[in-house]
């Protein structure tokens, strides 16, 4: 699409607001349940919400991507207020991380998360995808120990994803598990094709019935012996009994423990893992565009330390863009950045003017809406289009989906990474060769030509070319196109020149400063060390 034909606020707003109100319903039991997990006020998820919807989404370049608390720092959280002795002493910590996103930002740290290989992106969006459905079931069927928005294989219950779905079963509340029936029938409906062809069904969202109808059958339940919904079935938001009293719940940091060196590791790690979340699930959000739009990753990384800052300067928990808000943006049919500032003012003034109805939503409503979600990022499909790319794709793919839904979001995606490096290792080791000695003829130069970037990770493919090369031969090594040589590989070329003397071996070297090749060279097999690149080729030519 053109910048002249693109869609201004006026005709996306018609798909933002819409997708801006389901988002809202799916972020406020997730900021309430991070919070309630990080051992930190409850309203000091929903400020987190609040800033990462307003003021992340106003500053940031993700189009889609959705901000708010995370449950990857949840641990974190929990262990540093406890070692810093107050929450308002951990607001400071909070401040500072910002400020090292900020100079992160603009230290271009952005470009890690294009490090990370495509198959462990698409396997970290079906692992979240598989531990929103195995973390909802239990809700669904109104067990509700675990905190919303968990994300992590051991709870703080002392269960773990799946034997909480054992304990469930002791634990059923046929009121819950009542409303996720009806709820998954509605958005079924809402999914067919002759639904979504009716202008009205276009606008409401069945997620947006979902909650109503979840908020009318509580009702009608209340007092029931057998489906009465209690409290913990409930969005449980902080109640403010007036308007002062809300502002009341804002808390602002302790400064005077400016000097305590505590509080720099632990904005270093926070800053550092917030960074890491937000660079993955930046990565994941935009694979998932529909426009195939590329955020700046160094914006997206200064925006969210802006974003830290005022969060911790008013009482609110670290923020990372969110792959589950986010995710259910893109699904619901956001079209720009304004969904997201829209859930970000529907936080803000939902919790002062109505918590008394928030406090209304069954989180068997919610646990269904989340369902689709979950299964929208792990369809079938996906598997079997990874599986067709071949072993190397699919093995990482299925070990990061394992490694999220055993562990957590992060070791998931490290031990999917680690598993990607050794098949790029392992590929690299056992790549064909343009030499064979068996094609070999007495007398003929063997060229071998060096790629443009050669670095130790073809320390064993070149050590096996070489290797093989007969005695008595006459053999070219062509460097002249060669931009960078690690210092590995030079060190294995001049062990090869030293160790041709014993093997009669003549060796010609050619440098880009001498790329001048002798008459009459055949070429056989070279061993290609690198696949090509075009932006290095340009580079090459410039400076000639």
């Amino acid at each position: 699409m053109s910048p002249q034909n693109k869609p201004g606020f006026v005709e996306t707003l018609k798909s933002d607001l819409p997708a801006s109100i389901v988002v809202f319903l799916v972020a406020v039991p997730l900021c309430l349940g991070i919070a309630l997990a990080s051992g930190a006020p409850l309203f000091s998820g929903i400020i987190a919400g609040i800033v990462g919807g307003i003021v992340v989404g106003a500053f940031s370049g993700s189009q889609l991507g959705v901000s708010g608390p995370a449950a990857g720092l949840a641990v974190i959280v929990l262990v540093a207020i406890q070692e810093l002795g107050s929450f308002e002493v951990f607001l400071l910590a909070v401040f500072l991380s910002g400020i090292i996103q900020i100079i992160l930002g603009f230290a271009k740290a952005g470009i890690i998360g294009y490090y990370f290989p495509s198959s462990v992106i698409k396997g970290m969006l079906a692992g979240i995808g598989v531990i929103i459905v195995l973390k909802q079931i239990p809700h669904a069927f109104g067990y509700d120990k675990d905190y919303e928005g968990s994300l992590s294989f051991a709870q703080p219950d002392g269960h773990n994803t799946l034997s909480e779905l054992m304990y469930m079963l002791e634990a059923i509340t046929p009121g819950a598990l009542i409303i996720t029936i009806i709820s998954m029938g509605i958005l079924i409906l809402w999914e067919r094709p002759f639904m979504k062809k009716n202008p009205i069904f276009k606008l409401v969202q069945g997620p947006l019935v979902v909650v109503a109808v979840g908020i009318l059958f509580s009702l009608v339940f209340s007092g029931h012996t057998t489906l009465n919904l209690t409290r913990e079935h409930m969005v449980n938001i902080p109640v403010a009994e007036s308007l002062s009293g809300f502002f009341g719940q804002f808390t602002f940091p302790d400064f005077s423990q400016i000097f305590n060196p505590a509080i720099y590791m632990t904005a270093v790690t926070i800053a550092v893992v917030a960074s890491l979340e937000t660079l993955l699930c930046l990565e994941a959000t935009d694979k998932l565009d529909p426009q195939k739009r590329v955020t700046p990753a160094n914006l997206e990384l200064k925006a969210q330390g802006i974003g830290n800052m005022i969060s911790g300067l008013i009482g609110g928990l670290p923020i990372t863009q969110v792959i589950v808000r986010s995710s259910t943006n893109i699904q619901s049919g956001g079209q720009s950045k304004w969904s997201a500032i829209f859930h970000g003012m529907l936080l803000l003034l939902c919790a002062a003017a109505i918590p008394h109805v928030l406090n209304l939503i069954p989180l068997a409503s919610l646990a269904a809406i989340l369902f689709l979600v979950g299964y929208k990022l792990a369809k079938p499909v996906l598997f079997k289009q990874m599986y067709k790319l071949g072993w190397s794709h699919f093995i990482p793919f299925v070990v990061t989906i394992v490694g999220i839904v055993l562990t957590d979001l992060l070791v998931g995606i490290g031990l999917g990474l680690t598993v990607a490096i050794f098949y790029v290792l392992y590929n690299n080791y056992k790549r064909p060769y343009l030499f064979k000695e068996s094609e070999f003829k007495a007398g003929e130069p063997i060229r071998l030509e060096l790629a443009e970037d050669v670095t130790f990770l073809h320390k064993a493919n070149i050590l096996r070319t070489l290797s093989q090369i007969p005695d008595d031969s006459n053999v070219i090594i062509d460097a002249s196109r060669s931009i960078n040589i690690d210092q590995d590989v030079i060190e294995i070329i001049e062990d090869f020149e030293t160790n041709a003397h014993y093997r009669s071996i003549d060796v010609k070297i050619v440098s880009r400063r001498n790329p001048a090749l002798p008459n009459q060279v055949k070429q056989f097999e070279v061993a290609v060390l690198t696949e090509p690149n075009p932006e290095k080729e340009e580079d090459l030519l410039a400076s000639v």
